[in-house]
């Protein structure tokens, strides 16, 4: 690694860039992080640049051999966190493998997305003398783990010569253990795949009034909460049917909460591939109304956002990720997290009004289209280039 001069760090500033994204999730595991990455990179390319995702390997996978551009190190092992589940990376001796990568690639920039936690983005800034890049998504109020470990965590946060967080929230959730000068850079919607064009799945294309959850299936989603509603919304609408497309732990257990009074207004469907995206669009498509009832710990409402490009209004909770991204109102509704009456309420607002349905699903459109991954990869693009030129640093092989 060699450190260059202002002026070739100036003509640095229009050349393309060599990009490692690196995380401890990928695909074909669903979230808002794969999604990120995978449409920021593909973004990326279309702009020139040469981009390669460095993720791991998880058991009972079929779909997770190195294409060129996707390098897996070790198997990805999951724990709890943050009411969710997070990941972990084993293997054997990591560390020389992600060095070894670095040796052969050798990259410009080296991009972190997720949390400052081993063992891939660690490993990455062991390794790393290039312009190193964080993403952080995570909207929690307090990490235990941030709170025991970030002495040892500080040496790699300083390594960090960019820090980027989806919302406000994300940024508060580290600012408080790990300050710095974070930039905003929200998430973004693929707003060609999502749109108001797309065909309703087949098995619901028909008159029924339907409300469609899609999400992970675990604790901080909020899935029971719309379960207990729809039992008041069925006293308006008998014939109403709940999707619940998605996939996790808790998927026996909510199961477990429908008895024979709703069991004719609920189906669920399993977890929908994140591509095509046609297919997921097909769900939105299917239904009258978005339903986001997550209790908390949000930095995003990237599936909010999913709803409204195509042109469905939402109701979701008013917690801190999704005030960033609908306003009440205008795209859809707010009710207090976990007030299944007023969720209910909500619903029933929206399915008894068609004017209401249209002007909201409008707005939403116009909404979803300030997110395009188009933009989002032009600030992501134009922070990478103010690094290099302020940090004038560069690959030995760039």
């Amino acid at each position: 690694m060699i450190l260059i001069g202002v002026e070739m760090a100036l003509a640095r500033v229009e050349g393309n860039l060599k990009i490692v994204m690196v995380s401890e999730t990928f695909y074909p595991l669903i979230g808002g992080i794969p999604d990120h990455i995978f449409h920021l990179s593909e973004e990326l390319k279309k702009r020139g640049h040469s981009v390669k995702i460095l993720t791991a390997r998880f058991k009972l996978r079929k779909d997770q051999s190195d294409d060129g551009d996707l390098v897996r190190i070790g198997y990805g092992v999951p724990i709890r966190a943050n009411k969710s589940f997070a990941r972990l990376t084993l293997g054997w001796r990591p560390s020389n493998k992600v060095k070894r990568f670095f040796l052969d690639f050798v990259p410009d920039i080296i991009h972190l997305h997720g949390s400052l936690a081993p063992m891939l983005p660690i490993l990455a800034l062991r390794h790393s003398k290039v312009i190193n890049v964080a993403t952080f998504h995570a909207g929690h109020q307090k990490s235990t783990g941030y709170i025991i470990f970030r002495p040892l965590l500080m040496p790699y946060f300083r390594k960090l010569h960019g820090l980027i967080a989806v919302s406000k929230t994300a940024e508060s959730a580290m600012a408080k253990y790990f300050p710095g000068p974070y930039r905003i850079i929200p998430n973004g919607i693929d707003v060609e795949g999502f749109n108001p064009r797309a065909r309703p799945e087949p098995r619901f294309a028909d008159d029924r009034k339907k409300i469609l959850f899609m999400n992970r299936l675990e604790p901080k989603k909020g899935l029971p909460h719309l379960i207990r509603a729809l039992r008041h919304i069925k006293r308006e609408f008998p014939d109403i049917l709940l999707i619940v497309a998605g996939s996790g732990p808790f998927a026996d257990y909510y199961k477990g909460m429908v008895d024979d009074e709703i069991s004719k207004n609920i189906v669920f469907v399993g977890k929908i591939p994140a591509n095509p995206v046609s297919l997921r669009a097909s769900y939105y498509a299917a239904c009258d109304v978005f339903c986001a009832p997550s209790i908390g710990h949000e930095s995003f409402g990237i599936v909010l956002l999913e709803g409204m490009a195509c042109g469905k209004p939402v109701v979701a909770s008013r917690i801190a990720g999704f005030v960033h991204v609908l306003e009440d109102g205008q795209e859809g509704f707010f009710f207090p997290p976990k007030d299944d009456l007023a969720l209910a309420r909500a619903v029933i607002t929206i399915l008894k009004n068609k004017d209401l349905i249209q002007r909201m699903g409008q707005a939403g459109r116009r909404k979803a289209l300030k997110y395009s991954w188009a933009h989002v990869a032009e600030m992501v693009e134009d922070y990478y280039y103010e690094l290099t030129e302020r940090y004038c640093i560069r690959s030995a092989g760039s």
